[in-house]
C-alpha cells in the first residue's frame, strides 16, 4: 500500500494574517525596510512557484518574507507553493538544466534568475552502487548518496544556497548561522564567494578541522562557550537587535528556505535512479528537518506527477549521545524530551530539535523507524563504510551507516527493498573520530630484505 502522502499546502487568503509591526517583544521584530521590500516592492523570489510561508500547525500564512515561526501559535512555517506551477514542471525542464541544485530551480522558493544567486553550485553528487556493503550486511540492493562531494564537502551547502540566494532577493547585507561546524563552513564560503561579509556562532569545543575549514575564509568566527543549542539561543536573540537586523542567519530568520534546499537530496535520488523513488531511506537526524524534506522531496514528485506512486519507508539514525528524536519514536509517545548532547557526532548533537515532531510523523507515516548508535558503533560504521565502498564519511555518516546495519540485522528493513542511505559529510573534518584506531599496518626499513622480514612478499 501506498503510504499517505502528507497533506499538501492549500493557500487560502482567508488564513493570511498580517504582519506584526515593528516592535521589542522579538517575534514581531522586522527590518521595516526589509519587510516593506518584500510585501510592497518586486523581489526575485517573489517570481517563483511559492506563494506564502504556511504554519506547519495551524495553517496561518504569511508573505514570503524573513520569519520562521507563526505569529498565531508560535509553531514554525515552511513554504507553500502553488500546486499548478509546481504541476507544469517537466523532467526535460529539469535535465535541461545545469549539473547542480539549481537544475531544479522551478521547484525552489529563490526565482530562476542565475544571476541573483548566492551559491557555490552544489549537489548532483555521486549515487553510488554499494554492492561490497549490501552483500556483508544482506541488502539486495544498497546505494550511498554521498554528499561530501560538495564544494565545502557536506550538504549543508544545498540549503545555504537556497537560504542565502533568499537571503539575498530580501535586501540583507551579511550572513550568519549557529553551527555544529559543516553549517559554518558552507556559510563562510558562500559569503566569501559573493563578496558578502559572515558572521558564524559556533560551540568553543568543535572539532578543530571543523573550525579552520571556517576560518580559513576570513570571515568572523565566533565560539560560544556552550552547546550549540546555546548557540542557537543567542542567534535568536541576536536577529531581535537593531545591530543585526540586516543579517540573515541562514537557520533562524529565513530558516523556511533554508529547509527547502534538502529537499534536492531527494529530488537527485529520484533522478539519479531514472525518475523512480527508492523503497527505502535512511537519514541522519539533527533537528531533524533534512528527513522531514528529503520526505516532502519524494511526495512533491508523486504530486506533480514526475514520478510514479510508489511506497517509500524513511529511516532515522541518531547517536546514543544525542537521540531525543529516536527515544520518542521508540517510547512511543509524541513528546520529545530536549536533552544534554555528549558523543563525538557533534553534527548532529541538537539536544532540542526543532523539527523533531514532524520527523516522527514522517517516519510513522511511511512506516519507517528511527535508531542510535553509541561512538564505538559510529567508528565501526565509518571504518565500515570506507572498506566496502571507498566514501569515507564523517562521524554523522558512521552514524547513519551503523543504524542502517542495526535495522537490518532487527528486521526493521526489508532486505529485499532498494535502499538508498544517506551521507552527509566528508570524514576528514572529523578525522580525530578514527585516528587512533587506524594507521599502518608495518613500519619497515626500505630495503627487499626488510620487506620480506615482515611478511610482504607473501
Amino acid at each position: 500500500m501506498t503510504p499517505r502522502q502528507p497533506p499538501q499546502l492549500a493557500l487560502d487568503a482567508s488564513r493570511q494574517v498580517p504582519i506584526p509591526a515593528r516592535d521589542q517583544t522579538g517575534a514581531g521584530k522586522m527590518s521595516e525596510r526589509l519587510r516593506m521590500s518584500v510585501i510592497a516592492g518586486p523581489s526575485d523570489i517573489a517570481v517563483n512557484p511559492a506563494r506564502a510561508l504556511v504554519c506547519r500547525n495551524c495553517g496561518a500564512e504569511y508573505p514570503l518574507i524573513a520569519q520562521n515561526a507563526c505569529y498565531e501559535c508560535f509553531a514554525p512555517v515552511e513554504v507553500g507553493y502553488d500546486q499548478a506551477a509546481l504541476r507544469a514542471v517537466t523532467r526535460a525542464d529539469i535535465e535541461a538544466g545545469p549539473h547542480n541544485i539549481w537544475r531544479y530551480a522551478p521547484l525552489l522558493p529563490t526565482g530562476q534568475d542565475p544571476a541573483s544567486r548566492v551559491t557555490v553550485n552544489p549537489g548532483m553528487t555521486p549515487l553510488i552502487k554499494a554492492d561490497a556493503l549490501a552483500a556483508e550486511l544482506g541488502l539486495r540492493t544498497l546505494w550511498v548518496k554521498d554528499d561530501s562531494a560538495n564544494p565545502t564537502h557536506s550538504f549543508k551547502d544545498r540549503v545555504v544556497s537556497v537560504a542565502l540566494t533568499a537571503a539575498k532577493g530580501l535586501g540583507f547585507t551579511r550572513f550568519a548561522c549557529a553551527s555544529t561546524g559543516n553549517l559554518a563552513n558552507s556559510v563562510a564560503a558562500h559569503g566569501a564567494r559573493a563578496g558578502v561579509p559572515s558572521i558564524v556562532f559556533i560551540p568553543y569545543d568543535l572539532e578543530q578541522n571543523k573550525v579552520v575549514t571556517s576560518a580559513v575564509y576570513q570571515g568572523q568566527v565566533i565560539a560560544i562557550e556552550g552547546s550549540y543549542d546555546d548557540v542557537n539561543r543567542l542567534c535568536q536573540e541576536l536577529t531581535e537587535t537593531d545591530e543585526f537586523e540586516e543579517t540573515a542567519f541562514v537557520n533562524v530568520n529565513v530558516r523556511p528556505y533554508y529547509a527547502e534546499g534538502s529537499k534536492t537530496l531527494g529530488y537527485e535520488v529520484a533522478e539519479q535512479l531514472g525518475w523512480r523513488l527508492p523503497q527505502q531511506v535512511v537519514i541522519p537526524m539533527a533537528s531533524g528537518e533534512l528527513l522531514t524534506k528529503i520526505d516532502k522531496a519524494f511526495s512533491e514528485l508523486v504530486e506533480i506527477g514526475l514520478v510514479d506512486d510508489t511506497p517509500w519507508r524513511v529511516f532515522g539514525a541518531q547517536s546514543a549521545g544525542c537521540n531525543p528524536i529516536a527515544a520518542a519514536l521508540q517510547a512511543g509517545t509524541d513528546q520529545i524530551s530536549p536533552v544534554k548532547p555528549t558523543g563525538i557526532a557533534k553534527s548532529l548533537n541538537i539536544g532540542d530539535p526543532a523539527a523533531g515532531p514532524y520527523a516522527l510523523e514522517a517516519v510513522r507515516r511511511t512506516g519507517g523507524w528511527m535508531d542510535y548508535v553509541t561512538d564505538d558503533e559510529i567508528r565501526d560504521g565509518i571504518q565500515l563504510l570506507a572498506r566496502t565502498t571507498g566514501v569515507f564519511a564523517e562521524t554523522a555518516g558512521g552514524v547513519t551507516v551503523a543504524v542502517l546495519k542495526k535495522l537490518v540485522e532487527a528486521g526493521k528493513l526489508d532486505r529485499d527493498a532498494e535502499t538508498v542511505v544517506y551521507n552527509t559529510g566528508e570524514g576528514l573534518k572529523t578525522i580525530d573520530a578514527v585516528s587512533t584506531q587506524v594507521g599502518p599496518t608495518h613500519t619497515v626499513r626500505p630495503s627487499l630484505k626488510a620487506a620480506r622480514e615482515a611478511g610482504l612478499l607473501g
